[in-house]
């Protein structure tokens, strides 16, 4: 079942992904959670959303602009090995509480815990207006590349921040497009050096055909994305993924998933 709703999720999402330059890996990690441990969820959603990337930059690669991948990429490299490290070394032993309802016991884990806070918060920046239209400065390029590198790899997501930061950098459609694209990228590449040195033991081999599965659904739907890229407007379909991702994140800081 998990190979189904995995799938389905990473085709729509990568849809998705195409008109809001986010959103992958903010939908995939839940969802991931529902079957996997949430530092392993974590390492295949980025596995996924690498391969992703790594085939959207021949789609749109082309049209990035370079200046403001190094302005954005450097610091977000270097933050994303920050993230990636803390993540694996955040104490997970020990339960953050417990709590019991109707005779049924729910354990809260701090990882766990921590990683529902973020992803609640990417999607509130998603549904109020204000978040959905905040913009920064270019001189502030450095210093979101900064905090969308070390939240991508803290929890694997990076974009709803690197949106918001590049959207003011002068690009066309298309060259924005592009440059989140190929930071996405150097930032996936880094934060998967780290998990893999930690996590080669706890699964991400076993779960090869997941992977792969999810990859090429991810591929397709970029590929539609692609297509549509100059004809949809999904503003209600973002309201929608917000709502339930914030649906599951309290489910995940809870303990009931």
């Amino acid at each position: 079942m998990e190979y189904v709703i995995i799938s389905v999720a990473a085709f729509f999402t990568a849809i998705l992904t195409f008109f809001s330059g986010f959103g992958l890996g903010t939908i995939l990690t839940p969802i991931f959670m529902l079957f996997f441990p949430v530092e392993l969820a974590i390492a295949l959603t980025g596995v996924v959303h690498f391969f992703n990337n790594v085939f959207k930059i021949f789609l749109v690669g082309k049209d990035a602009n370079f200046s403001v991948v190094l302005r954005f990429g450097i610091p977000a490299v270097i933050a994303a090995f920050l993230g990636a490290w803390l993540l694996i070394k955040i104490p997970d032993s020990a339960p953050l509480f417990e709590y019991t309802i109707a005779e049924k016991s729910f354990v809260v884990f701090p990882v766990k815990f921590l990683i529902a806070i973020i992803l609640i918060c990417f999607a509130i920046m998603d549904l109020v207006p204000y978040f959905s239209n905040l913009q920064f400065s270019k001189s502030k390029l450095p210093l979101g590349g900064l905090l969308s590198g070390f939240f991508g790899g803290l929890s694997g997501n990076q974009g709803a921040l690197r949106t918001a930061f590049l959207i003011k950098a002068g690009l066309s459609k298309e060259a924005f497009v592009g440059t989140a694209v190929v930071i996405s990228t150097l930032v996936d590449f880094t934060r998967l050096g780290v998990y893999a040195s930690n996590f080669s033991s706890a699964g991400l081999m076993d779960n090869t055909p997941l992977i792969l599965m999810a990859t090429l659904s991810a591929i397709s739907g970029a590929i539609i994305g692609k297509l549509l890229f100059k004809k949809i407007k999904l503003r209600n379909l973002q309201i929608l993924v917000a709502i339930m991702l914030i649906a599951i994140s309290i489910a995940l800081a809870l303990g009931m998933v």
